[in-house]
């Protein structure tokens, strides 16, 4: 087979609009302290968070008509009865039974033998977000979806209306969401987008809780635990509790001279403010963020001992990121992966490489990625240990377009990655693959769009 002179074929179209969110998890983004995320000056706002209570699970029950059913997303059952796959959602009658995100299909089923396990359908669930979007587009002219079971609104021209006049604003919000697409939300409105957040978390599902005088925010929003708010995490609430902090109202008593010393002069400054509800953080059309990061992970059906099959996974896994890449228009160097071994104590080993210099293309990241992985594939297999799950990633993206001095893409190849997002974007991601993909790992997943 003679492999064609890539310059000397016409001109290719426009890869045309990547499709940047296919395979993703869409993990929910803290944007808030930063200066450029932030109002200037001191000026009152008010905000509107409206949260799709387990909308997946709400999703999944509309569609096949399980209302009242306890429903999980992100299970299913083998041909001989099995329970696989991890709950990435319940229904509010699955978490009646002790059913809770992040848990194994298994165990939610001995908690709730007549659970309805249904797999992810990203592709249904952002038709539904979509819609969702366009209906919140008509109550304000800044709308901001922040993943797609949550919204901001900036509303700060309804400032000055009454607790009823906001009340009955939120029940045509939530009776217009419920009109489009028959499902139901709940609605926090507050004085910053951190505490409209909180508000909302108030009442599920269904709820509706407005907080914009001063006593009922330290009424209702001071006695929460504090790393309920964004931003603070396992690690940074471990360092908070540790001065004796534990509460909203106890953070804000204690000041953001505290904050300071343990988190730095400037974020210190700026969580504490967050934590106070004192942000003036504006909300975004989130159309043009490009992440500072790229990954992606896949957990397996069932282990295997073939390193090959791993290769297979990594590949795939260099499709994705570096397809992602060149729809960001970035590249990367600098790289990671690691590999989770099969066991409860979640066992694996990391690694980081580097390509041969900044790129998006598949082949010089792959190639670099399988030097250094493989040889700690064999070695593990020798070791007894079966594989379970990947992860690669970028550790930084180059936001720019110079050219390196010792480093060049072959031209030829960059025109064939060109083609191959042509003829994907238009048909498909799978349309053209890697030939060591077919080495994969078979079987289900808890997405419905990658299960063969």
């Amino acid at each position: 087979m003679n492999i064609p002179d890539f310059n000397s074929l016409p001109e290719l179209p426009d890869p045309g609009r990547y499709q940047l969110n296919k395979n993703v998890h869409n993990i929910t983004r803290y944007q808030t302290i930063a200066a450029d995320m932030q109002h200037p000056g001191n000026s009152p706002r008010l905000y509107v968070h409206v949260d799709m209570n387990a909308f997946y699970a709400q999703v999944e029950q509309l569609c096949y008509n399980l209302y009242g059913m306890p429903v999980v997303v992100g299970g299913w059952r083998k041909p001989d009865g099995t329970v696989k796959g991890i709950v990435a959602t319940s229904s509010y009658e699955a978490r009646a039974w002790g059913v809770k995100t992040g848990m194994s299909a298994l165990e939610a089923y001995k908690l709730c033998p007549h659970v309805i396990f249904k797999q992810v359908d990203y592709e249904k669930y952002r038709a539904f977000s979509k819609r969702i979007k366009d209906v919140l587009d008509s109550f304000s002219p800044d709308v901001e979806a922040y993943s797609m079971d949550e919204y901001f609104l900036d509303i700060t021209w309804k400032l000055e209306e009454s607790y009823e006049q906001l009340v009955e604003f939120a029940w045509e919000m939530k009776e217009a969401i419920y009109e489009e697409t028959s499902l139901r939300c709940s609605v926090g409105i507050s004085t910053s987008k951190t505490y409209s957040k909180l508000a909302s978390d108030l009442e599920k599902p269904d709820g509706l809780t407005v907080l914009t005088e001063e006593e009922e925010i330290k009424e209702k929003i001071w006695p929460l635990p504090v790393d309920e708010v964004w931003g603070i995490g396992s690690r940074r609430y471990a360092k908070i509790k540790g001065r004796g902090i534990t509460t909203i109202g106890e953070a804000i008593a204690r000041g953001y001279p505290l904050f300071q010393k343990l988190f730095g002069k400037y974020f210190g400054k700026m969580l504490w403010e967050t934590v106070a509800g004192k942000d003036r953080a504006i909300v975004s059309d989130d159309s043009e963020y490009i992440p500072e990061r790229v990954s992606y992970g896949h957990t397996f059906s069932t282990w295997t001992d073939d390193p090959w099959k791993v290769a297979g996974e990594f590949a795939k896994a260099t499709k994705q990121v570096c397809y992602r890449l060149r729809g960001y228009g970035k590249k990367s160097d600098k790289y990671f992966g690691n590999v989770r071994f099969q066991g409860q104590e979640k066992e694996g080993f990391s690694f980081t490489f580097r390509a041969p210099g900044l790129t998006n293309l598949d082949g010089y990241v792959l190639r670099n990625c399988l030097q250094k992985a493989l040889p700690m594939l064999f070695y593990c297999k020798d070791q007894g240990k079966k594989f379970r799950a990947i992860m690669l990633g970028t550790t930084k993206l180059n936001m720019t377009t110079q050219a390196e001095l010792f480093f060049q893409e072959n031209p030829k190849v960059k025109r064939m990655y060109q083609a191959m997002d042509y003829l994907n974007n238009r048909f498909g991601l799978d349309t053209i693959d890697h030939g060591i993909a077919q080495f994969d790992v078979k079987g289900n997943t808890h997405f419905k769009e990658r299960s063969i």
